[in-house]
């Protein structure tokens, strides 16, 4: 398994839009995730947020990056890559950035802390096991929890639940 890696203040940045992105969802009825994929020049190339309200669980903004990334780079491109997301990969997510061959993954909140928050609010963990990423994909490098967007995420997912944040 990796050791995580530091967030740095570039990876803030990014951050910040997804959690952006995760608000959006949020406004038009999904649950709040979003992401993005960003080249080793720093241009995002691809983002996105859930899509799952009308019915296809696997609508996930980083199954969506994989998607992207798997028709549009070379492999090169993808392993150095970077996916900012607002939440830790699920595993389904997780299996799919290590098939296609992503790069580092930066978290602003881990799966440990959503099944918490979940918890809680008094609502399960969810259908499938909150694995970290490197359960499921042990050679992906990872970043995160950043604290400073706890918060504001736990508070997307208070909204989402109806529940007291």
């Amino acid at each position: 398994m990796n050791e995580s890696q530091q967030v740095t203040a570039e990876d803030r940045t990014f951050l910040r839009r997804c959690v952006d992105l995760a608000r959006e969802a949020l406004t038009a009825g999904d649950e709040p995730f979003g992401s993005l994929l960003v080249d080793e020049h720093g241009t995002v190339r691809f983002e996105d947020r859930n899509r799952v309200k009308d019915g296809d669980a696997t609508r996930h903004p980083e199954f969506e990056i994989a998607r992207w990334a798997a028709e549009n780079l070379s492999p090169q491109e993808r392993r150095t890559s970077v996916v900012y997301t607002s939440g830790e990969h699920c595993p389904m997510c997780s299996a799919a950035h290590a098939w296609v061959g992503l790069g580092r993954i930066v978290y602003a909140s881990s799966s440990q802390q959503l099944v918490a928050w979940r918890r809680s609010w008094g609502f399960g963990a969810g259908p499938v096991a909150a694995l970290p990423v490197n359960a499921v994909a042990p050679g992906v490098p990872v970043a995160g929890p950043e604290p400073s967007l706890a918060d504001e995420v736990r508070a997307l997912h208070a909204r989402m639940l109806g529940a007291a944040g």
